[in-house]
C-alpha cells in the first residue's frame, strides 16, 4: 500500500528522472486560458448535492496531455488513474474522482462547437511573442500531411438500415486522398508558419489533405512577416500575388527550379540552398512530433473534429518547445 510519504518519494524520484510534466506546470502559466476556457466549458447545475463540475483547465490540461502522448480518450482515462506523474500535472490526488472516457469526449466537443480552438492557440503564441521567444525575423511555410485511417464504405446490399447508418456515421465526408512523391494520403492537411528563429509554430491552419499548399499560404501569412521562407509549390503567379497581400512587408524567398515551363534564373538557382537552409527547419518540427508526441495522425470524423486535434497538438507542440528553449 502507498501511504503519503511513499507517493512524496516516488514523485520526487520521477521529477529526478526527468519528469517533463513538471517543467511544464513551470513553463506554462495555465491560468490564461481560464477566461476563455470559462465561456466555452458551460456547465449545467446539477442540484443540491450534486456533483460539481470538473475544473476547466483540468479538462483542458488533459486535452494536451493526448496530444503529448498521442492517446485516446479511453487509455487516457486509464493512464491518469495509472500514473501518478499525470496526476500530479492535473493537479489531482490519488483519491480524486478522474474523468471518464465520455467526459473528456463531451468536453472536447465543446471545444469543437464553440470555433474557439484557435483563440486558445493565438492566446498561448501572443505569451510567447511577448517574451521575446517568437522573433519574427524569419518564418518558414509549410504544411505535412495528417493521415486517418481509411474506412471503406464496402457494400450496401443485404445490409440492414442500423448498419448502413453505422457505416456512414463512421464514413468521413470531409477527409481527402492525396497523392506527393508517388505516395498516397488519406485525411487531413496541417499548414503551419514557423518562426524560424525558433522553430515555434507561430501560426496553423488545418484543412483537407487535398488542399494545394500554395492556396492556405495567404492565410497564414499577415503583416508581420519580414521574411518567409517556403518550398518550390508555393510558387504562381496567384499565389505569390495572395501571399504578398496577406503580408504587405514580407520578402518571399522560394526555392525556384524548373517546372516544365520556366527556367530558374542563374540567380535564383543560387538562392536555393541558402532557402532550404532556413526552410529545413520546419522539419524537425514535424519530426519531433513524429518521434516524440507518437505521430501526427488523427483518429477523429470529420473537419472540424480534426481542426480541434491539429491544433491541439501545434499548441502541445510550442509548450515542449518553449519549454526547452526556456532553459
Amino acid at each position: 500500500m502507498l501511504n503519503f510519504f511513499a507517493i512524496e518519494n516516488r514523485l520526487e524520484r520521477l521529477e529526478e528522472l526527468g519528469d517533463t510534466l513538471v517543467r511544464l506546470n513551470q513553463v506554462v502559466d495555465w491560468q490564461i486560458f481560464d477566461p476563455v476556457l470559462e465561456s466555452i466549458f458551460k456547465s449545467e447545475p446539477k442540484g443540491q448535492g450534486g456533483r460539481p463540475p470538473y475544473n476547466r483547465v483540468m479538462m483542458f490540461k488533459i486535452m494536451i496531455l493526448q496530444q503529448l502522448y498521442n492517446i485516446a480518450d479511453d487509455q487516457t482515462e486509464y493512464q491518469i488513474n495509472d500514473r501518478l506523474s499525470f496526476q500530479r500535472f492535473l493537479g489531482m490526488d490519488i483519491g480524486d474522482k478522474v474523468p471518464d472516457a465520455k467526459t473528456i469526449w463531451l468536453y472536447r466537443e465543446q471545444l469543437k462547437e464553440s470555433q474557439r480552438i484557435e483563440e486558445l492557440f493565438d492566446l498561448y503564441t501572443w505569451t510567447l511573442e511577448k517574451a521575446g521567444y517568437i522573433t519574427r525575423r524569419g518564418s518558414i511555410v509549410d504544411a505535412t500531411f495528417v493521415e486517418r485511417p481509411r474506412q471503406p464504405e464496402g457494400k450496401t446490399g443485404g445490409n440492414t438500415e442500423e448498419k448502413k447508418t453505422n457505416r456512414e456515421r463512421q464514413t468521413d465526408r470531409d477527409a481527402k486522398g492525396a497523392k506527393k512523391g508517388g505516395k498516397s494520403y488519406y485525411g487531413f492537411k496541417n499548414h503551419v508558419k514557423v518562426d524560424a528563429d525558433s522553430k515555434l509554430i507561430v501560426r496553423c491552419t488545418v484543412t483537407a489533405a487535398n488542399r494545394h499548399d500554395g492556396k492556405e499560404a495567404a492565410n497564414i501569412l499577415d503583416e508581420k512577416d519580414r521574411e518567409a521562407y517556403m518550398d518550390a509549390c508555393y510558387r504562381g503567379r496567384e499565389i505569390e500575388k495572395a501571399m504578398q497581400k496577406a503580408a504587405p512587408n514580407a520578402e518571399l524567398h522560394i526555392v525556384r527550379k524548373h517546372d516544365g515551363w520556366n527556367e530558374a534564373s542563374e540567380e535564383q538557382q543560387a538562392a536555393n540552398p541558402r532557402i532550404e537552409r532556413v526552410r529545413n527547419r520546419v522539419e524537425h518540427v514535424f519530426g519531433y512530433m513524429v518521434k516524440s508526441m507518437g505521430g501526427k495522425g488523427v483518429r477523429c470524423v470529420g473537419l472540424a473534429r480534426a481542426r480541434v486535434a491539429v491544433t491541439l497538438k501545434n499548441l502541445a507542440y510550442n509548450m515542449r518547445r518553449a519549454s526547452y528553449l526556456m532553459g
